[in-house]
């Protein structure tokens, strides 16, 4: 009888302590999404300030410190081509939500594709949502001889070695819009050359000043020099001509098809960071993209709102970077 009642004694004290192990656990895991965020968050931009990511960056910023009651600030950390940036999210803060990472093609697909080994791989981060997403647009100076960009292609067709284009790095954004319009058109993307900038920021002044030839952003970052008469838009990749440049016919409207490289910028999070988080965040950002307030923000922008959830997401993460890294093994940019 002793042993009996020692026996069930000792039981009830090893549930008890499992019961408390285990309601541990589920206040840390279901807990942690109750009652995040409890302090500021940080919104890491890794390109420069003024740029597309940048400003729908400051826009979901506004949108999701008003919806949750604390502070979200974007902190712009440019270089390598958006792998400072993401370095520093990713791989260098704790893995608590605190810290949130402004990601586009850049500084996830490009990078993997356009680099044998790159800093931050795709298996480091957590996709959370693809929020908007924006055309290429091909810009020259405003003064360009080109009357348009069937001349201008020819042109580069028969002199790639004059031609020079901005990029934040060699698997950026307008890196891979290059490549894959170089090979459409037959001109040798290797005797190209790149000139390196921190962003469209400082990209689209430049050739408004006539330091290099060409510039590819979105219509967005092109949007404000091509107003004021600056620069001139020669093509945008789309499938039907932009509602803010309806004057502007699209590169397959000019003859030059197979053009598919357009702009998206998204959230990650540190892997390791719990699910709920994950899930809070990507709720907010489905919840943000039909608010009326938020899209006129982007329609200020020139952009659209083109959510995907995480799932989905990061299923197309997948496909896109193995589509850039045939790109880039085709014209030699795995350096």
């Amino acid at each position: 009888m002793k042993r009996m009642r020692k026996w069930l004694v000792l039981s009830t004290v090893a549930l008890l302590a499992l019961g408390v192990v285990l309601s541990g656990c589920a206040a840390r895991s279901g807990g942690t999404a109750a009652s995040y965020p409890e302090k500021q968050i940080e919104y890491v931009v890794p390109f420069a300030a003024g740029g597309g990511v940048d400003l729908v960056a400051r826009a979901v910023a506004d949108y999701v410190s008003k919806e949750w009651k604390q502070p979200v600030v974007v902190v712009n950390k440019p270089g390598g081509g958006g792998a400072i940036g993401a370095q520093a999210a990713l791989k260098q803060s704790p893995k608590d939500g605190y810290t949130v990472l402004a990601d586009n093609n850049s500084s996830t697909t490009m990078l993997t594709g356009g680099t044998p080994n790159p800093p931050v791989q795709i298996e480091d981060h957590v996709f959370v949502s693809k929020i908007v997403e924006d055309a290429a647009a091909f810009a020259v100076s405003a003064d360009a001889p080109w009357k348009d960009f069937k001349e201008f292609s020819e042109w580069v067709k028969n002199n790639p070695e004059k031609l020079t284009w901005t990029s934040v790095g060699p698997a950026g954004f307008s890196s891979f819009a290059v490549a894959e319009w170089a090979g459409a058109i037959g001109a040798d993307y290797g005797k190209t050359r790149m000139v390196a900038t921190k962003g469209a920021a400082d990209s689209a002044p430049m050739i408004a000043g006539g330091h290099a030839v060409l510039a590819v952003h979105t219509v967005a970052e092109l949007y404000p020099l091509a107003k004021a008469g600056k620069i001139k838009l020669l093509a945008v990749v789309s499938d039907k001509r932009s509602p803010y440049f309806p004057d502007v016919p699209t590169a397959a409207e000019q003859g030059v098809k197979g053009l598919t490289v357009k702009w998206w910028t998204g959230l990650s999070l540190p892997v390791g960071t719990p699910d709920a988080i994950r899930a809070k965040w990507d709720a907010a950002i489905a919840k943000m993209a039909k608010d009326p307030g938020f899209q006129e923000k982007l329609k200020n922008m020139q952009m659209e709102a083109a959510y995907l959830n995480s799932t989905d997401f990061a299923g197309f993460i997948k496909k896109e970077t193995d589509y850039f890294t045939a790109l880039a093994t085709k014209y030699g940019m795995r350096k």
